[in-house]
């Protein structure tokens, strides 16, 4: 049974008839009762799912970088959707059902803080990634500014990154990636203020296999 918190005229949560009522923050809203019902999904369904799931498949393992580097975007919807509606929109490649996700075109992080200056990632002893960049501080760019890292491996599915892998002035940051060994990612830099209120739109720093 569906509780009316502000009367008749507010919102509601709960089920009244064929209606189920709720808020998700701070935003009341309704939706019908899901019915039961068989039926055969229409090849555009079909194409929707099948983007759909790689998409998650994606950025599922990146979530609680995305409600830091998406945040911007996040206007009454969590990060990964911000994150998910951009990319869903600007990195899915070929045609149903051979989907792929273009890797140079996705983001990790979005915002309109300075990124790295001509950056670039090897794979060295131990298995760490090493990012290296010049020096580009200027009003937009403050030395201290945080570096975001990312190596995600499609046939794991899986992602490792960091939110403070050192600082801008640093010109080069480091990431563990021995979980990876011996696989191949895709690697990603970014960064963020200090105070983490805005990010930099992610570079793709190209496939690395992990040594």
């Amino acid at each position: 049974m569906g509780t009316f918190e502000k009367g008749i005229l507010g919102g509601f949560s709960g089920k009244v008839g064929t209606v189920i009522g709720g808020n998700w923050k701070g935003i009341d809203y309704m939706r019908s009762k899901s019915a039961r019902r068989n039926f055969t999904p229409s090849q555009k369904q079909l194409e929707q799912q099948l983007k759909f799931g790689l998409m998650m498949h994606f950025l599922q393992p990146m979530s609680a970088l995305l409600e830091i580097s998406f945040q911007d975007f996040a206007i009454r919807k969590t990060g990964i959707n911000a994150a998910f509606a951009y990319n869903f929109k600007e990195a899915i490649t070929g045609t149903f059902p051979a989907y792929a996700i273009d890797y140079s075109k996705a983001l990790v992080s979005r915002g309109n803080l300075s990124n790295a200056l001509g950056p670039s990632v090897i794979s060295g002893a131990g298995s760490i990634l090493t990012w290296s960049w010049t020096d580009n501080i200027s009003t937009t760019a403050d030395p201290n500014d945080e570096v975001i890292l990312v190596a995600y491996c499609p046939t794991r599915r899986q992602a490792i990154f960091t939110t403070n892998g050192g600082k801008r002035s640093d010109l080069t940051a480091d990431l563990n990636a021995l979980t990876f060994s011996g696989e191949a990612v895709e690697t990603y830099i970014g960064f963020k203020t200090v105070d983490g209120r805005n990010a930099a739109i992610s570079i793709f720093t190209g496939e690395v296999t992990v040594s």
